[in-house]
């Protein structure tokens, strides 16, 4: 066996059947269907392959395989044809799951499923527990000897620490911790797990990861636009739930948590929740100091003018519903005391832009003078998750020319001219490994219940604040509170158009 041959078998499917619950809705139709597909074109999923969608509008199964297959590739239509089926019916009615055990049931006879089952849970939050009831009420829990039985839970996760405790116990109700898999779609992407591989393949990270040698550190998901047809969505979220609870807390904890004594799942997730643990609280007389929120109004250009969330559909005209927050976080352990870590995520900003950035503590004495100086930055390190996805070493050097004159330049490391190997959607990577059964990506009971540990507080202060939201213009990097937050001790964002 060659070794691409060998690195697919390493990295496939084992017979199984995938239910997708919630298989009419938008999700199914942009990533989880195109993500099967991808799946099958790259040999990472058996013959012995079924798909099943659940919803409640009606169709058949030829309809849903119509809609599952009809813009894909011949090699995944000829590979998945024959092995998709459809069951109609109310997630809170008894016999849509009947008529669910005699679908697997007759897929198991005609294409070897084995019995194993990853149920996906694509819905509103407000179906989860009825159809962990309903799975659970004809026994579709509990896998057969020599099976398997899986359930993949999309986000929100509750909408509070009370909430996702809540949805705990009904999960646990049913289905054992090792059964679920709580899916983020961030943890999905290569440059994301790169942050992993920069960490912990070198060692010449290693002496300046800490407080000795970091300022501090600056994590952006910047996104530029608005709520768009999301807006009934968003009043119920806001940014700190849609956002900073899940998505930028996850990045945190992969760039800041300790080395792992081994990438198996836990050795991963035991080291994150040990760092989401000493993060500090603040008091309700700090958040006004440690976090802010602001809304978009409109703004942008005459040729281009962007409505103001309250002008979006969807939206309540006196909304006040933060679509930017900044959050500045302490971490009480021996690595990072005293290093502040400034977090921050809004809609409507001018750049779309995921990274994080260790900026470096300037050397304690320079010797040039400071005229020779033009343009000297804080040495920093800049992981970019997206897009223009790669690394930048930011240093001091020296201009050409006869005098000595000093100012910064950049390495770049870019994805797309180191690597030929196409990267997979996150939700091809997550949906694989789930069917393979590695967690490693997926987020464990206790890590949902530290990030809302840590969010909670700040989303009950601004509900209890009657105050004027701060607000800023469109296309800019948020309200001037922001500014004020970082820059307190001299500090400022990485802000770029």
């Amino acid at each position: 066996m060659d070794h691409a041959s060998q690195l697919i078998q390493e990295r496939s499917a084992p017979p199984a059947t995938l239910v997708i619950f919630g298989a009419s809705g938008d999700l199914t139709r942009r990533k989880l269907l195109p993500a099967v597909e991808s799946l099958a074109r790259h040999e990472r999923l058996p013959d012995q392959f079924a798909l099943v969608g659940v919803a409640r509008t009606p169709m058949t199964d030829e309809q849903f395989a119509e809609s599952a297959l009809g813009e894909r590739t011949l090699a995944s239509k000829r590979q998945l044809q024959g092995g998709v089926r459809y069951v109609a019916g109310g997630y809170d009615d008894p016999e849509t799951y009947k008529r669910l055990v005699e679908t697997l049931d007759e897929l198991d006879a005609q294409r070897g499923t084995s019995g194993n089952r990853l149920f996906y849970l694509s819905t509103p939050a407000g179906a989860f527990e009825p159809v962990i009831n309903g799975l659970a009420g004809v026994g579709l829990n509990q896998p057969r000897e020599g099976s398997f039985s899986r359930l993949v839970i999309e986000k929100p996760y509750g909408r509070d620490l009370v909430t996702a405790r809540e949805l705990d116990r009904v999960v646990h109700s049913a289905f054992d911790e090792h059964q679920v898999f709580r899916i983020d779609h961030y943890l999905g992407k290569d440059t994301v797990q790169n942050v992993l591989a920069l960490r912990f393949a070198n060692s010449i990270f290693q002496p300046i990861w800490d407080r000795s040698w970091v300022d501090h550190v600056q994590i952006t998901v910047a996104e530029t636009l608005g709520v768009g047809t999301r807006g009934g969505f968003y009043e119920d979220a806001g940014a700190m739930r849609d956002i900073v609870q899940n998505h930028v807390l996850q990045v945190l904890a992969l760039a800041l948590m300790e080395p792992p004594a081994s990438f198996e799942a836990e050795g991963l997730r035991n080291e994150k929740v040990k760092l989401l643990q000493a993060i500090r609280l603040p008091t309700d007389r700090d958040i006004a100091e440690a976090a802010v929120r602001g809304q978009y109004t409109r703004g942008g250009t005459r040729q281009e003018l962007m409505a103001g969330y309250r002008e979006e559909t969807g939206v309540d005209p006196l909304s006040r519903t933060e679509t930017y927050a900044a959050m500045r976080l302490n971490v009480d352990n021996w690595r990072w005391a005293g290093v502040p870590f400034y977090v921050r995520t809004g809609k409507r900003l001018p750049a779309r832009l995921t990274e994080v950035a260790l900026q470096f503590q300037r050397p304690p004495h320079l010797p040039i003078p400071t005229d020779q100086l033009t343009g000297l930055d804080a040495d920093a390190l800049i992981l970019r998750i997206q897009p223009n996805e790669g690394i930048s070493l930011r240093f001091g050097a020296k201009v050409p020319g006869h005098s000595f004159r000093v100012r910064t330049a950049t390495m770049e490391f870019s994805y797309d001219q180191t690597f030929v190997e196409e990267s997979p959607e996150a939700y091809e990577r997550l949906l694989l490994d789930a069917l393979i059964g590695d967690a490693s990506l997926f987020i464990r009971s206790d890590e949902v219940q530290q990030c809302w540990r840590i969010v909670d507080p700040i989303i009950d202060n601004w509900a209890k604040d009657n105050s004027p939201i701060p607000t800023y213009e469109a296309a800019s990097w948020g309200p001037t509170d922001a500014d004020r937050l970082i820059g307190r001790n001299g500090r400022k964002w990485r802000n770029s158009a």
